[in-house]
Order: structure tokens, then sequence, then C-alpha cells
């Protein structure tokens, strides 16, 4: 390997892997390929069989990019900027957030799942897209890919259900959280390295069903379990679903129903789905509404699931050998 990497004038400095880097510098391979691909932060030489391969100096850079985006900077922001300018602000200390200096550790509370989901809850109230989105990115580096949709993405949007439910949220915050929140997880989604041999799953809401955060978040964590995630949008008629089940012929569909609880137009699509699929693909419906249809889907043979970490396990259960 060396020997063919010196031919292409490669030195060993430069023949770094991804998962090495991500042990040197605490990123994710995810979001070392997303700061690459999204904001060209870095630009790793490529092997002859196209396999990524970093310098020292691209982890000393992701390294500087790291430490000024745990101090509240925008990656968006200093993508641009060169090594010696993104150490200018590190000594400067700036920052918007309460957060650890550039050259110590974050501290539990500030790298906790619940310091970021109540900031982001402070941040929506604010109107202040740019300090979500920041908020969002340091929790996507600071914890697992677990740990950031079970005990941050899911919660906030749990809290940002039952405050718009209060009354407490008005429409341009639930707007602008919305769009943040699936910018964010499409980001996720778009940059998950799926193999080839992948099973398909398909992730969408029936028609009448117009909150898509659950199906989208239903959707990245197919994905992070190795499934060919298909993220379909919101409110599908049954046929439009089904006939994308069978183009891309995948073996599960999965369905987000959230609000309202008591629409008879979804069980007419779920029994539509049900009918026109398939006897091959499992139905897979999950959702803060979805016990509220519990008959329609006990008579379709739909799989009910509870929650995230239920559907996780259920995607486990149908990848087993058992199955097959």
């Amino acid at each position: 390997m060396l020997t063919i990497l010196y031919s292409y004038g490669m030195k060993p400095k430069e023949i770094h892997p991804i998962r090495y880097v991500a042990r040197q510098t605490g990123l994710t391979p995810h979001v070392i390929r997303a700061w690459e691909r999204r904001y060209k932060a870095i630009v790793p030489r490529r092997s002859p069989t196209n396999r990524r391969l970093y310098s020292e100096a691209n982890i000393e850079r992701l390294g500087l990019l790291k430490n000024a985006v745990m101090v509240g900077h925008s990656i968006g922001q200093l993508a641009g900027l060169t090594n010696d300018e993104i150490r200018k602000i590190l000594g400067r200390g700036e920052g918007g957030f309460e957060a650890p200096s550039p050259t110590s550790p974050p501290t539990s509370r500030t790298a906790s799942p619940l310091f970021f989901v109540e900031a982001s809850v402070s941040a929506l109230f604010d109107l202040d897209s740019g300090a979500l989105e920041r908020l969002l990115t340091r929790a996507e580096i600071t914890l697992s890919k677990l740990s950031l949709i079970d005990q941050v993405i899911v919660p906030l949007v749990q809290k940002l259900d039952d405050l718009w439910s209060s009354g407490s949220l008005k429409i341009v915050h639930e707007h602008m959280a919305s769009s943040v929140i699936r910018t964010f997880l499409g980001d996720i989604l778009r940059f998950c390295e799926i193999p080839p041999t992948a099973s398909p799953i398909i992730m969408t809401t029936p028609v009448g069903q117009l909150h898509e955060l659950g199906a989208l978040i239903a959707a990245v964590a197919a994905a992070l379990e190795g499934w060919r995630s298909i993220y379909l949008g919101p409110n599908l008629p049954a046929e439009e679903i089904t006939n994308a089940a069978e183009q891309t012929q995948a073996t599960v569909v999965g369905l987000s129903l959230v609000y309202p609880p008591d629409d008879p137009r979804v069980v007419r699509e779920l029994k539509a789905v049900r009918r026109y699929l398939s006897e091959r693909v499992v139905l897979i419906v999950g959702g803060r509404a979805a016990e509220a249809y519990s008959e329609a889907l006990e008579a379709i043979g739909a799989i009910h699931v509870q929650d995230i970490p239920s559907f996780r396990r259920r995607l486990e259960s149908l990848r087993s050998p058992e199955r097959v």
C-alpha cells in the first residue's frame, strides 16, 4: 500500500484514513465528510481506489474548526477562513454561547443533552436561527449519533409539540424551528455512507399528516442503522407511497402519524397502503398519534412502534438471519 501511494507522490503523513482522523480530532466520520462536501472546509487527497486520505495539516485544521465551533461560531462562516484567521478568533475568545475556553474541554453541563435542548428552545424563542443551527452542530460534534437523536433531537421536537399545543409557540417560531431541524437532519441523511447492499426503507407520512419531523427523524435513525433510507416528505397518497416502494424495491415502509389523531382519511389511507403493498413489504407505523389509530393498525397487520429506540430494535430484528 505504501509503495503504491509513494508512486502517486503521497508521503506517509498524507495517508491517514478517516477513522484515524476521527480518533485524533474527536469528530465523527459523518461530520468530517459533511464539512468537506457541504462547506469545502478541507480537501483531502484521494487514493488510487478513491478513498479519502488526510494529511497532518488536514487534522490540524479540523481541530481548529472544531474548537471554533465549540465556542459558538458557525462552520459555514469558518470554512472560508485560513488557519491563522481561525487562531485569531480563538485567541480573542469570541463566541455566542456559554462555552469553555478554546484550550479547555467542554464542561459536563455545556456538553449535556439537556443543555442543548434548553439552549435550543431559548434560541427558538429569540428567533435566532443561526444560534439554533450552531447549537445542533455543537451537539453533533459532542455527542454520539444515538445520543444526538434520542436525547437531543427527539426531546427537542417533543418540547416544540408541547409548546405548540399549549399555545406558547407562535407559527413563526414553529416554522423557523422546523426549517432549521429539517435542514440539519437532511444533511445527516445526505452524508450517511450506506453500503450498496443495504436494504431500502421508505419513510413518509400519509395524506392529512403534515408534520414531517417524526418521519425524517425515523429516516435518519434507519440510515444510521445501515438501511438505505429513502425519505419522501409528508402528506403522500397511498398510491404514491406504494409506487415508490415498488420502484425502489423497499422491504420496509415506515409511516409517521403525529396530528390530528382523529382523521378518517388516515384510516382509509392506511388500509389503501397495506392493500397496494406487496405482501413481502413490512409496514411500520409510529408517532404521537399512532396509538389513536391502533384499531386500524391492528386490522391491517401493521407494526406499531412506540418510539425511536423501539423502531431501531424492530429494524434490527428485520435484518436478523432468522427472517431470511
